[in-house]
């Protein structure tokens, strides 16, 4: 079985899913570092020399390569990746998806903490970052929820989000 987590950035969806990874004995990739890697540049390279447009084309492809591999893993996807092409109903046929779903306050907490890592929120102030984060999740929650399980991240530590998480997967699991 394949588990895909995805949600907004800061939601922790690369820190949740390689803490499943490690509990279920299964690998873990990140869309991101994969497409990294085929495309020997990084994701803000990508998008300045080539553009949105392109990364979204190759995002859409190496996931639906990662998704039909032979293999059980545990893959963590970018914000954007469920919202482009038709990547959300690639990720639910071939795997079971789970939303880190966060609130708007949640969400810039944790982005505040890590703005110098963001190079798109990387220039605004608080005021800028919570309308930037509610424009994002107004626009991509019809997305994200079409995920298979959502489960909320506000006031809960990494263990109460693993055994959330494990819990929601138990019927996958047997």
């Amino acid at each position: 079985m394949k588990f895909v987590l995805l949600g907004y950035m800061g939601s922790g969806k690369s820190t949740v899913a390689k803490a499943l990874s490690n509990k279920l004995h299964l690998p873990h990739l990140d869309l991101d570092d994969y497409i990294e890697e085929k495309e020997q540049m990084s994701v803000n390279k990508i998008f300045q020399t080539q553009g949105e447009i392109y990364f979204r084309l190759q995002e859409s492809k190496f996931l639906e390569e990662i998704l039909k591999m032979d293999s059980e893993l545990v893959l963590s996807v970018g914000g954007g990746t469920p919202c482009y092409s038709n990547n959300m109903e690639l990720i639910n046929r071939f795997s079971s998806s789970i939303y880190l779903k966060g609130s708007i306050p949640t969400i810039c907490q944790r982005l505040r903490n890590e703005k110098d890592q963001r190079p798109l929120i990387a220039d605004l102030n608080d005021e800028q970052l919570t309308e930037f984060v509610a424009k994002h999740l107004f626009e991509r929650r019809n997305f994200y929820e079409k995920a298979n399980k959502i489960i909320s991240i506000d006031g809960k530590s990494l263990e109460d989000l693993l055994t959330e998480v494990t819990l929601t997967l138990k019927e996958y699991l047997k």
